[in-house]
C-alpha cells in the first residue's frame, strides 16, 4: 500500500485561503472592469448614493482615516509594529511583516497599471487623485497590516473571546479603510472588495511560507 502524502494544517489553510482569495478576485475583476462589466451600474450607484449624503462630520472623519492608511501611514505603522517584534524577538513574524505589507503595496500598483481603471468622477469631488483605481491601494494595505497584526496576536491570544474580539476588530478596521475611500469618492465598491480579496491572498502566501520555514528549520 503506498503512503499517502499529508500536508500540514497550515499549509493546507493557506492553499485553501489562497485559492478562494484568488477565485472571489478574477470574479470581481470580470465583473466590474472592461467591456460587459456587469457591477459598473451598481458601483456607480453607490457612489453617487454616498457622495450626495457626504456630510460633517463624518468627511473629516473619513479623510483622517484614509490619511491614516496612506502609503507614509502604512509606513509608520508597520515600522512601529516591526519594532515591537525586534524587541520580543519575534523573528519570523518580523520577517512575515516585511514580506507581506511593502511587497503587498507593490503587488497592488502594478495591477493598478494592468488594469487601468478609471476613478471616480463629481462635479464637487471631496478628493481627486491622479492614479488609477482598482483594486484600492489603502484597503489592500489595511487587508495586509491588520491581517498579520491579527495572525501574531491570535498566537498570544489565551482564550476564544480574544481570538474572536481579534478578528472582529481586524475585519472592522478594513471595512472602515475601505468604507473611507468610497465615500471620499476616490473608489468604487467592487475596488476595495478586490483589494480585500487580494490582501487575503497575498497575506495567505507570506505568512504559509515564513511558517513553513519556520516549522523546517525547527526540524533540523
Amino acid at each position: 500500500m503506498r503512503d499517502t502524502i499529508r500536508l500540514p494544517l497550515h499549509l493546507v489553510a493557506g492553499l485553501v485561503l489562497l485559492i478562494v482569495a484568488a477565485a472571489v478576485f478574477n470574479a470581481i475583476a470580470g465583473a466590474a472592469v472592461g467591456p460587459g462589466a456587469r457591477l459598473a451600474a451598481l458601483d456607480i450607484s453607490v457612489s453617487q448614493w454616498l457622495h450626495a449624503r457626504a456630510s460633517e462630520p463624518w468627511t473629516t472623519l473619513m479623510l483622517a482615516v484614509s490619511h491614516l492608511h496612506s502609503v507614509a501611514g502604512i509606513a509608520f505603522l508597520t515600522l512601529l509594529f516591526a519594532w515591537q517584534l525586534w524587541r520580543r524577538q519575534a523573528h519570523y513574524w518580523l520577517l512575515t511583516v516585511f514580506l507581506s505589507v511593502p511587497p503587498g503595496m507593490v503587488l497592488n500598483v502594478l495591477l493598478k497599471h494592468s488594469y487601468q481603471r478609471v476613478r471616480p468622477s463629481f462635479a464637487e469631488p471631496l478628493l481627486t487623485l491622479p492614479t488609477f483605481s482598482f483594486p484600492s491601494g489603502h484597503t489592500l494595505a489595511a487587508t495586509v497590516f491588520y491581517g498579520v497584526l491579527a495572525c501574531y496576536l491570535w498566537t498570544l491570544a489565551r482564550s476564544a473571546g480574544q481570538r474572536a474580539a481579534l478578528v472582529v476588530g481586524a475585519l472592522l478596521m478594513v471595512a472602515l479603510v475601505a468604507f473611507s475611500r468610497v465615500y471620499l469618492g476616490v473608489h468604487y465598491l467592487t475596488d476595495v472588495l478586490a483589494a480585500v480579496a487580494e490582501g487575503l491572498g497575498w497575506l495567505a502566501i507570506c505568512v504559509t511560507a515564513v511558517s513553513s520555514l519556520r516549522r523546517h528549520r525547527e526540524r533540523l
